[in-house]
């Protein structure tokens, strides 16, 4: 090609789709010789008839993502009563994927983008679980969405993780009489805190099971009923001061606090 080719690139969302495959026709053509001009958000047909003059002008071509059927037929016939080579990417495809799923398409723009942003703020979540779980780094307790308080082994890790799977960003701190809570926890709006109270009993239960898969006697202080007696009683301090709600996690699955959780954040 001995000029440089002038593509105007039409979406109905941001054109991303529509400008990487011209690129990649065009790399099949010529080593870069070519412009292309994006023109994101079209929702009308004076666009589209202001794009065409522009191509007509520039002798240029036009490719698009439109899926609107009025406004990709309308866009096609216009071209071609111009004479403008209009490249239309999206049309055929959904064409052919309604005749094999024998379903109409949802016809909602930017679709990918969308999913693409709750697939990343699912993953932002669960590396800022990862990062801020157990209490590692005070700073994520600011950053959070939720933060969850408890005693060793309430679901503070799962539950931070589950959550995470619906896209919050949740810190976990752990309460333990012999060291105190960081200050940033009694700086945070206290409705973003949550305690995760237990009963002795099942907490009792629990350890004594945890210690058993770690090939260690039940007798351990860990298990004791009187030392959990008093990291609850500290807990218990803890929250009052802070003025969080708080979710009684003895009977119910990891599903279930989630959920009362959620209910809790939504308020």
């Amino acid at each position: 090609m001995g000029r440089k080719t002038l593509v105007y690139v039409l979406s109905d969302s941001v054109g991303e789709t529509a400008e990487l495959v011209i690129k990649a026709g065009l790399s099949q053509f010529n080593n870069g010789e070519y412009k292309i001009h994006r023109i994101p958000y079209v929702e009308d047909k004076k666009t589209i008839d202001e794009s065409l003059l522009l191509a007509k002008e520039e002798e240029g071509i036009i490719g698009f993502t439109l899926v609107d059927p009025e406004l990709r037929k309308y866009l096609n016939a216009e071209a071609t009563k111009m004479n403008i080579e209009a490249i239309d990417i999206m049309g055929p495809m959904l064409s052919a994927m309604e005749r094999v799923f024998q379903k109409t398409p949802r016809l909602e723009p930017g679709l990918v983008h969308k999913l693409d942003e709750d697939y990343f703020k699912k993953v932002e979540a669960i590396e800022f679980a990862v990062k801020y779980d157990d209490g590692r780094d005070p700073r994520g307790i600011s950053r959070a969405d939720i933060v969850l308080i408890g005693v060793s082994r309430t679901s503070k890790t799962p539950l931070s993780q589950y959550l995470a799977l619906k896209r919050l960003k949740v810190a976990n701190v752990p309460i333990v009489p012999e060291v105190d809570p960081p200050e940033e926890l009694f700086e945070v709006d206290s409705e973003k805190c949550i305690g995760l109270s237990i009963s002795p009993e099942k907490l009792n239960d629990i350890r004594k099971e945890r210690l058993k898969a770690l090939g260690l006697g039940d007798q351990a202080t860990y298990a004791n009923i009187e030392r959990i007696h008093q990291e609850l009683d500290y807990f218990k301090k803890v929250v009052d001061r802070i003025g969080c709600a708080v979710v009684d996690v003895s009977n119910k699955a990891v599903e279930e606090t989630a959920n009362s959780i959620l209910r809790l954040a939504q308020k």
